[in-house]
């Protein structure tokens, strides 16, 4: 059987920029794929993942940080 809810903790969530502000406060790398674009990667608590500007950076109670692609954020936060 299939159970659906909806997790009501809250969290704080901004939107990526690519400003040299944003990528210290979230202590970010970059990598280059081997299509030659690349992007800012940062540290979850499932591993390194790479942030697009536009996507949202959401951190959690007790800090941890992952990255919720626009379309998603706004699907389910608005």
């Amino acid at each position: 059987m299939i159970k659906v809810y909806r997790k009501t903790e809250t969290i704080k969530a901004e939107q990526f920029d690519g400003s040299n502000e944003m990528i210290e406060r979230y202590d970010m790398g970059f990598q280059l794929a081997p299509n030659g674009k690349g992007g800012a990667i940062i540290k979850t608590l499932e591993g390194d993942l790479l942030v697009h500007v536009g996507d949202w950076i959401a951190t959690g109670v007790n800090g941890e940080h992952w990255s919720i692609a626009d379309d998603v954020f706004k699907k389910t936060n608005d």
